[in-house]
């Protein structure tokens, strides 16, 4: 065999043997990008959708501010160990009640809570006490309490009961606030006939 021809023959070996390869190797890529799918890009739905997903986890809701109303008990002044008239906050839920003031009267009527009482506070309102409406005027506030609320204890009692009520509702509201006992506006309260001016105000059993 000439040399010219053995060059041909070795030429064209090599060519065959990088054709192969490159058919092997095109081959072996085409079965790779099938088996795993085409990277498309996400359509104009999935973006809007993963965008509105991000709103949300970013979009916090905002702190509802707690409201609060101020309730007066009776306690003891821990440095003079004499009685003192305890202020107490109740939380207060505007869709409950929709009146602050009614809400504090009624707070006032339930007495202090089992922890309060364990910590020496009480209240002089008798417990038969219930509240049958307030009324809330765009100028004043009727309080209209049953008749248990004048029952009882005597006037050292009824003196503190008023003082509690009074010092509840004058916390509660800047209207003028008047005390009605079972629907009649009082002007004597309990048997010992304790004389009150109204609106309630702190001079209001002066007499």
């Amino acid at each position: 065999m000439k040399q010219n021809e053995r060059i041909f023959i070795g030429v064209t070996v090599v060519i065959m043997v990088a054709v192969c390869a490159f058919l092997g190797m095109k081959y072996l890529y085409h079965n790779d990008a099938t088996a795993n799918g085409p990277l498309l890009p996400a359509s104009e739905e999935e973006q809007t959708s993963s965008q509105e997903v991000q709103k949300e986890k970013v979009q916090e809701p905002e702190p509802v501010e707690k409201v609060y109303v101020t309730v007066y008990f009776i306690g003891q002044d821990p440095a003079s160990k004499s009685e003192v008239y305890k202020a107490v906050k109740r939380e207060y839920d505007k869709a409950i009640d929709g009146s602050k003031i009614r809400y504090a009267v009624k707070s006032l009527v339930a007495g202090p809570t089992s922890y309060e009482k364990s910590k020496g506070v009480y209240s002089e309102i008798p417990s038969g006490t219930n509240v049958i409406s307030v009324n809330e005027q765009a100028d004043k506030v009727i309080v209209n309490l049953n008749a248990a609320f004048e029952g009882g204890g005597g006037t050292d009692s009824t003196y503190k009961r008023l003082y509690q009520l009074i010092k509840t509702v004058k916390r509660n509201t800047d209207k003028p606030v008047y005390l009605y006992i079972e629907g009649q506006k009082a002007d004597v309260i309990g048997g010992e006939g304790i004389m009150i001016t109204q609106p309630l105000n702190d001079n209001s059993l002066d007499g």
